[in-house]
Order: structure tokens, then sequence, then C-alpha cells
């Protein structure tokens, strides 16, 4: 009962950080990776990101800026692959803690540019593909690119909506991209869990129009602060479970 309890609200929260509540994907991970294993987990996940991601892609289109997602997108695309590579022996309670690694490291990073460097984000070639490779090995380790992706889109200083938009296209190209893997490599997505996702989508499109709602709320400084937070809170979740 437990199990299913945590693998609706993991999508519920999923339609949520996808009508644009960034830094909501470290509590949904966690959620099911609590559930169902660390690694195992990875693979039901996926194909709930994917369908968010349609969502998100079809409201924010129109703020798409394609100029920062081509700059991003290729080093992420390498780091999947080194991700899948490093990624496809590792054991489960390796998994865990490679997840809270990634998370304690990109909070401690954007908590320092946020409070302590006034100056910009660097915005260069350097920048985006250190970022990239980083995101791209996350989210193939463990569905949690979020906080490294957010680093570079913070660094663009882009609106709200912008940084919306262009995220969800980023992520929904990487994440057809990682299917491959998770299906003929690691085989975490198989015909059991894709029965899964389906019985999950309900829950998705509930969060989605809810999360779509609570976006409104929140001002450019507020948003801001608000995924520093989140992701904060993930962290911890991540690590004491």
């Amino acid at each position: 009962m437990t199990t299913i309890i945590f693998a609706h609200l993991a999508a519920f929260l999923l339609g949520v950080s996808k009508a644009g509540l960034k830094g909501m994907s470290i509590v949904f991970v966690t959620l099911l990776a609590l559930a169902y294993g660390a690694k195992p987990s990875t693979g039901i996940l996926l194909p709930l990101l994917i369908v968010g991601d349609v969502m998100a892609v079809t409201y924010y289109n129109r703020h798409t800026k394609w100029e920062y997602l081509i700059k991003f997108l290729p080093a992420m695309i390498i780091g999947v692959i080194i991700g899948w590579y490093f990624g496809k022996d590792l054991p489960d309670d390796i998994f865990k803690k490679v997840m809270s690694f990634i998370i304690l490291i990109s909070v401690a990073i954007m908590f320092y540019r946020d409070y302590y460097d006034k100056n910009e984000f660097p915005n260069n070639w350097w920048f985006a593909g250190s970022t990239g490779v980083s995101a791209g090995i996350a989210t193939m380790l463990g569905n949690l690119a979020g906080a490294f992706s957010n680093l570079f889109f913070l660094a663009t200083r882009l609106p709200k909506n912008e940084f919306i938009g262009t995220a969800a296209w980023l992520f929904f190209i990487v994440n057809l991209f990682k299917v491959p893997f998770h299906a003929f490599s690691w085989r975490t997505i198989t015909k059991d869990t894709l029965w899964l996702n389906l019985t999950l989508i309900p829950a998705i499109v509930i969060g989605f129009l809810v999360g779509l709602k609570v976006v409104a709320l929140f001002n450019e400084k507020y948003y801001r602060q608000f995924i520093l937070v989140v992701t904060a809170i993930g962290a911890v979740i991540i690590f004491l479970k």
C-alpha cells in the first residue's frame, strides 16, 4: 500500500514540476527510489517524465529560446553516454550514494552563486559544457539533472516562462534519447514497468493542472528562491533515506 501511495504522489509531483515548479524532481525521484529501489526506479520514472515533457512543451512551446537549448544540449548528450557507461553495473546502494552526492554538490553550488557571488554567472562555452555534461551524467544515473541544468538556465537570467519553456524542450529531447539505454542495456524499462506507468498517468495530468495554477503565484525573485529551497529539502531527504 505504501508503495502505491508513494508512486501516485511521485507522479502528481512530477506533473507539478513539469508545469514549471523546477526543483520538485528531487522529491519524486526520492519517493520512487524508496518505493522500488534506486536503479529500478530510474526506468519506472523515465516514461512518466516523457508524458510530463509532452504536456510541458505543448503549453510552454511559445516561450522556448532555442539558442540556449542548442548551446546546452550537445554537452548533456555526452553526459548521458558517460552516465550510461559507468552506471550499467552499479549496485542499488551505490546509486543511492550517487544521488545524494549529486544533489548536495548542486545545492552547495547554487547557494554560493545566489547568495555570496554577486557577479553574473559565466555565460560561455566552458560553463555550458561543464554543467551540460554534469546534467547528462546526473539524469542518466538518477533522473536528477534539474539542479545542474538550473545552474545553466539561472546563469542565462532568462525570465520565468522562457526558463520553463526552454528547459521543457531540453528534457523532452534528452529523455527520449535515454529510452534505448534503459530498455535494452540496463533493462529498467519492461512491460511491467510500462503497465505501471499507464496507471500513474492520471496523477501526472492532475499535478500538471495544479502546477499551472501554483506557478503563476511566483514572481521572478521568489521563484529563484523557491528553486533553491526545494532543491535543498530534496537533498536532505535523499541523503537521510
